[in-house]
């Protein structure tokens, strides 16, 4: 059994180490730097507690057969950030989407697939044109600011994957990360 602590901001218990996880990042948080610094930090920091399996609590490993789940594992009192244990299933995926503030993800078990894309204007419009495809493995951590931040998701492998997000917004007020989402390019 894994020994746990209670998180006094939102009444949930979270492991030793997702607590020190928590620590490490109010420290990045409180020095005030810009957002995109900020993801580069917050990366730095999960990338050295993501491979631990004492991360996370049995309960926040459990995903849904309707929809990838989201396990909140922090959100600072002031809003400064959330910290959020997404399982995923096979299949599951987001849609095209991007964030109300800076993100850092990074996989804790199996592996995840991402397609980013950019926004083109075309004179009173806009359209979406997919920039890279990556694959993410097991320790693979990424950070980005608004804007620039338009992705989507999906677990492509045979098995559960985990990943661990840290917004820049408390996402038990906002309800998620997600600041708009877009409709995937025709021919996708």
């Amino acid at each position: 059994m894994t020994a746990t602590v209670a998180d006094p901001t939102r009444g949930t218990s979270v492991t030793p180490l997702t607590a020190a996880l928590i620590a490490d990042v109010r420290a990045v948080v409180a020095r005030g730097v810009s957002p995109e610094r900020t993801a580069d930090l917050v990366a730095d920091v999960l990338r050295a507690y993501l491979t631990h399996p004492s991360l996370l609590m049995a309960d926040q490993r459990v995903g849904s057969a309707d929809h990838y789940t989201q396990h909140v594992l922090h959100a600072e009192p002031d809003g400064s950030f959330s910290v959020v244990a997404l399982v995923w299933l096979p299949g599951q995926c987001t849609p095209v989407h991007d964030h109300v503030s800076w993100c850092v993800a990074g996989v804790h078990q199996g592996e995840e697939s991402e397609r980013r894309y950019r926004l083109v204007p075309e004179g009173a419009a806009s359209r979406l044109v997919a920039t890279e495809d990556v694959t993410n493995l097991l320790g693979s951590v990424c950070g980005f600011a608004p804007p620039g931040d338009i992705h989507e998701v999906r677990n492509c492998g045979a098995g559960t994957a985990i990943s661990i997000h840290v917004y820049g917004a408390d996402v038990v007020r906002l309800g998620s990360s997600v600041r708009r989402v877009y409709q995937r390019p025709a021919g996708e």
